[in-house]
């Protein structure tokens, strides 16, 4: 491939495996906002003049550097036309058949639609579904003045994938009758009055129809081409210009703006919380549930009134260069019961996303003759300011230099182990995946590539010399993908480290960013960009994680269902494949004694009360999902709720009395369960590190900002601007 002619691909991406939303947060997710007594009147939604252009590129990309060999034609059409009905009604609760039927005619029609630039046969399909989900929901609020029989032995479909499309109004009424009923008894069952279930319900359904109808143009066109991508291949999307903008704070874990994190609430941008260190919290006066009701540029520019806006526009005026000042007009949380709004002038800066970078702590495990420290370093992302790093910044921001400078830290206090924990990271920088590795391993290959054309280029270890040498483990889990398996299957091919967990996503792709901005007729029109499976990585053994992902050499008890997860859960995903190894030294020769560790692991497994719990757990939410509907009839959904809570706080009471808590004990009860798998692979390194294997091991946290223990949760959210 000749990368050269493209100076804007970023060329050394995996990312994530998230198919960049086929409703990317939007059909889906923008169902759900607030309305107000009086709405607009529903205009057509078309597409612009700049998106024939931004098609056209992307059909000229596709069909040249696309790992798969791709021909827009009829088979392609017709999974196109599936992607998409399925990305705007995947439950299929809004269109009847005969809608359907009817756009049964595209089936082998859209590679010529798509050929030639034209979307208006799917800006067409989403308009007919906007009009359904406002006729959905304007049933639903009607239905709220009616009485529901709850002594009645029906139930409610809530998985209806699969399910024949209505074949009539009266079908979708029933249908939706049912869906309404049941959300009634849900508020019902928690004790909530009558007028407070329906004022509730009612401000949630005109909410989903804020929402809908503030669905844009360019939303809709993004949506017509992740269909498009995605009947491709899993890991190809399309970035609209804002979608590109939120992805770079992603990776560059910074932004410019005023530190808080904002969510929709009815017709109304709320802080959720402020994000320490920016300029919010620095002047001291905006607080949690604070709503943002204007906002104004600069000293002299009028305030906007936001009520009623899309979260991502008000986000969009908030953000802005650093040293800007920008006004916000706010009104208190009612819950305070102060009303009178006040202007507050805040100076945008640059925030950094401190809870997205790589974080430690400290273990001690404690066995009956002698104590280990254990550090772990925790990694959300594999992140890198590719912007910064471009520019030739000195101290850009990424994922191996935090590390470098955490084993730095950990050192100094003195560990005899190391955990990197990858659970739920779902991948980011190719490069970073390699140099993070080359801070184990002296020298030698990480990742072998093979591009569209079948050359295979091996990507080595970028620095001479280790960072740490001492014991290692590498924790991952379902979620870890990507990147996260680039590292953890180079530490296991040269048997570096043990790898724990589950076996991880098997996501086996390489995707380069395509800026399609200077392509533009209109530099004052952007058309975002293109995230493209260029290429397929494998690890030095030859093997390819695709599908298969990385197999821990211990695997501890998972605590979500057993549902199909990951890359062989994907539609249209590329099959497991095998090229020749590499040639690299192992970072030892000796084998690990892996039975007596193992057995050592399975007896503390089975005797640790927080496995118990959570294995508990896993059981009752088994029986949630292997049903696809629930019942309507409240006595039966009474006592279903009665026995699961029973059962709950029946292993929740066993677990209290494991550890020695008590109701009334200082430690709180929020710090159970406790992360059994963070504990026990503390364990498992022990017996590594020491060579004597002692099921009697006991981890306590010595040093961290946060909770006494780690806990089963891990929070990586982003910050909402």
């Amino acid at each position: 491939m000749h990368y050269r002619i493209f100076p804007n691909f970023i060329k050394d991406a995996v990312f994530p495996p998230c198919r960049v939303g086929i409703a990317v947060g939007l059909l889906l997710a923008l169902i759900g906002s607030g309305v107000s007594a009086s709405l607009p009147p529903t205009s057509t939604l078309s597409a612009e003049p700049h998106h024939d252009q931004t098609l056209k590129y992307v059909n000229y990309f596709i069909e040249r550097y696309h790992y798969r060999k791709t021909r827009l034609d009829d088979p392609l059409s017709s999974r196109i036309l599936d992607r998409y009905l399925d990305a705007l009604d995947a439950n299929r609760i809004y269109f009847l058949a005969a809608d359907i039927e009817s756009f049964e005619t595209l089936r082998f029609e859209l590679d010529d639609y798509l050929g030639s630039h034209n979307t208006d046969p799917l800006f067409a399909v989403f308009n007919r579904y906007r009009d359904r989900v406002i006729e959905r929901i304007d049933y639903a609020l009607g239905r709220l003045n009616q009485p529901f029989d709850f002594s009645a032995n029906e139930t409610y479909p809530f998985d209806r994938a699969e399910a024949p499309w209505a074949i009539d109004g009266a079908a979708l009424d029933d249908l939706w009758r049912r869906r309404v009923k049941n959300d009634y008894l849900i508020l019902k069952l928690e004790g909530k009055p009558h007028e407070e279930i329906v004022g509730t319900l009612r401000d949630r359904y005109q909410q989903q129809k804020r929402r809908i109808l503030q669905i844009s143009n360019q939303d809709v066109f993004q949506t017509i081409l992740n269909a498009y991508m995605s009947a491709i291949e899993p890991h190809t999307g399309y970035f609209s210009p804002r979608a590109t903008e939120n992805f770079k704070i992603r990776m560059s874990l910074s932004l410019e703006g005023i530190g808080a994190v904002l969510q929709s609430q009815n017709e109304f941008t709320v802080v959720q919380r402020v994000v320490p260190g920016g300029p919010a919290e620095v002047e001291g006066s905006l607080r949690a549930g604070d709503r943002i009701v204007g906002v104004g540029q600069g000293d002299g520019d009028p305030v906007v009134d936001v009520i009623g806006w899309r979260l991502d526009d008000v986000v969009d005026l908030i953000r802005g260069p650093k040293g800007s000042i920008v006004r916000l007009q706010i009104r208190p949380d009612p819950k305070t019961g102060k009303s009178e709004s006040r202007i507050l002038a805040l100076t945008r800066d640059q925030i950094k996303l401190e809870e997205q970078a790589a974080q430690s702590m400290l273990l001690e495990v404690s066995g009956p003759d002698q104590i280990q420290r254990i550090g772990v370093i925790d990694i959300p992302t594999f992140y890198v300011d590719f912007d910064a790093r471009s520019r030739g910044d000195a101290d850009y921001r990424s994922t191996t230099r935090d590390v470098r400078r955490l084993i730095r830290d950990l050192e100094r206090e003195g560990v005899d182990g190391l955990i990197v924990d990858l659970r739920g990271n779902g991948g980011g920088a190719l490069a970073e995946a390699t140099a993070l590795t080359g801070l184990f391993i002296d020298s030698g290959p990480v990742v072998q590539v093979r591009d569209a054309r079948g050359r295979t280029s091996v990507n080595r270890d970028p620095n001479k010399g280790i960072a740490y040498a001492g014991p290692l483990a590498v924790i991952v889990d379902r979620n870890s993908a990507s990147a996260s398996e680039i590292f953890s299957g180079a530490i296991q091919d040269y048997r570096r480290g043990i790898i724990i967990g589950e076996p991880t996503y098997g996501k086996g792709t390489v995707q380069n960013l395509i800026n399609l901005d200077p392509y533009s007729e209109d530099q004052e029109q952007p058309l975002g960009q293109l995230k493209l499976t260029i290429a397929q990585f494998f690890r030095i053994n030859g093997e390819s994680t695709q599908h298969r992902g990385v197999v821990p050499d211990f695997v501890l008890p998972g605590v979500e269902p057993d549902l199909p997860y990951g890359e062989k859960a994907l539609d249209n995903a590329l099959p497991f494949a095998q090229i020749d190894a590499a040639a690299f030294s192992r970072f030892t020769d000796s084998e690990l004694d892996l039975q007596r560790l193992r057995e050592a692991h399975d007896k503390r497994v089975l005797e640790d009360p927080d496995f118990t719990y959570l294995a508990g757990l896993k059981e009752l939410d088994q029986v949630l999902t292997r049903s696809g509907e629930v019942s309507l009839l409240e006595s039966q959904r009474k006592a279903e709720r009665d026995q699961r809570e029973t059962t709950q706080q029946r292993i929740f009471e066993t677990l209290k009395t494991a550890h020695g808590v008590s109701d009334d004990s200082d430690e709180p009860l929020e710090d159970l369960p406790r992360d059994a798998v963070l504990l026990e692979s503390a364990r498992i390194l022990t017996d590594l590190s020491i060579g004597d294997f002692d099921d009697r091991l006991v981890v306590q946290l010595v040093k961290k900002d946060a909770a006494p223990l780690p806990s089963a949760a891990k929070d990586h959210n982003a910050v909402g601007q």
